[in-house]
């Protein structure tokens, strides 16, 4: 337990002021404007903070429009972690990324400050505030893999792998080849199922308080529409050119990133402008389907209306926040 959380225990009954404090929830509700907000009010009380990136895109220099990436100019003073660390040729692991965020996370707490992790990268998110571990990689072993997945398709790792680790196959599906490749990897390495380097309660590595934005799903749909649009309005497809130059395309993850991907596809032709951002449209409103549902299983997580709508009157959602987080004790 930090400092800070020690200061609020014992002198009275309260629950103590947790060591993270996680905004979560599905693309385009805000957590970054929140995050800021509940950073910048911390400060006028005199409490430090520091953002942790929790989005598996934003991790990568160069990709910015797309991920909706915040600039430096606009971080309010406010330290940022984890932001522009991977080149687009480079695969986004939360292997890799697990101990680099625990770090940055440890050395927040050492200063006394509070660390707030952003983001919406559910496996990620979960690999911070729980106590997961992941099992490293055999190169060789991955680049067999990934040459099988190439020559004969996902359905032959799928079947391989619901043979001896059915839950891990149902749960990645037939078609996510990357994720079939980690997980027989895994098994391969560690000779258990996947789910075994899971547990199956989720234990906190760390005191931890989750604020999950919502909001109506009509109401996000339109937004997530609206941005995509927006995304492609302010020269997606010419970021995504500019890349082309230093491998986007050979990017294992990069290159399949929701918009990027798309954008892509226009530029070699197989899209239409008009293709390409109603397919973005439609990967971007079921792959926050998937973040509610992901999200959606943690245990104590304090949902909160991105808008603020509903919240006591004159209450903020940034009051809100910090109150549900037990920060206002701080």
């Amino acid at each position: 337990m930090s400092d800070h959380a020690r200061a609020t225990e014992g002198a009275t009954n309260r629950t103590p002021a947790p060591d993270i404090l996680a905004i979560v929830g599905p693309t385009g509700t805000g957590k970054t404007d929140l995050s800021l907000a509940v950073a910048e009010r911390l400060a006028a009380r005199g409490v430090v903070a520091e953002v942790v990136n929790a989005d598996a895109m934003q991790f990568y220099r160069g990709m910015d429009i797309g991920t909706a990436k915040l600039p430096r100019e606009e971080w309010r003073g406010i330290p940022h972690h984890l932001f522009d660390v991977l080149d687009v040729t480079e695969e986004a692991t939360v292997a890799r990324y697990q101990p680099e965020a625990r770090a940055a996370v440890d050395g927040i707490l050492s200063r006394g400050a509070v660390p707030i992790l952003v983001g919406g990268s559910g496996l990620y998110v979960s690999s911070v505030i729980y106590d997961f571990r992941f099992p490293g990689t055999d190169p060789v072993l991955r680049e067999r893999l990934e040459a099988e997945l190439a020559a004969q398709g996902p359905g032959m790792l799928y079947r391989r792998l619901l043979e001896v680790d059915p839950a891990a196959a149902k749960n990645i599906g037939a078609s996510n080849g990357r994720r079939l490749v980690r997980a027989l990897e895994v098994v391969a390495l560690t000779g258990e199922p996947v789910s075994a380097s899971l547990p199956e309660e989720p234990v906190l590595w760390r005191p931890s308080a989750i604020i999950g934005l919502s909001a109506p799903r009509e109401e996000l749909t339109a937004r997530l529409d609206a941005r995509v649009e927006r995304m492609w309005s302010a020269g997606l497809v010419d970021e995504a050119a500019a890349l082309i130059p230093l491998g986007l395309e050979r990017g294992v993850t990069a290159s399949r990133a929701i918009g990027y991907a798309q954008a892509l596809a226009e530029l070699r032709g197989d899209l239409t402008r008009a293709e390409a951002i109603a397919q973005t449209q439609q990967l971007t409103r079921r792959y926050a389907r998937r973040q509610v549902s992901w999200f959606k299983r943690y245990p104590g997580i304090r949902w909160l209306p991105y808008d603020g709508d509903g919240l006591a009157d004159g209450e903020s959602l940034t009051d809100a926040a910090i109150a549900a987080a037990a920060l206002d004790r701080l």
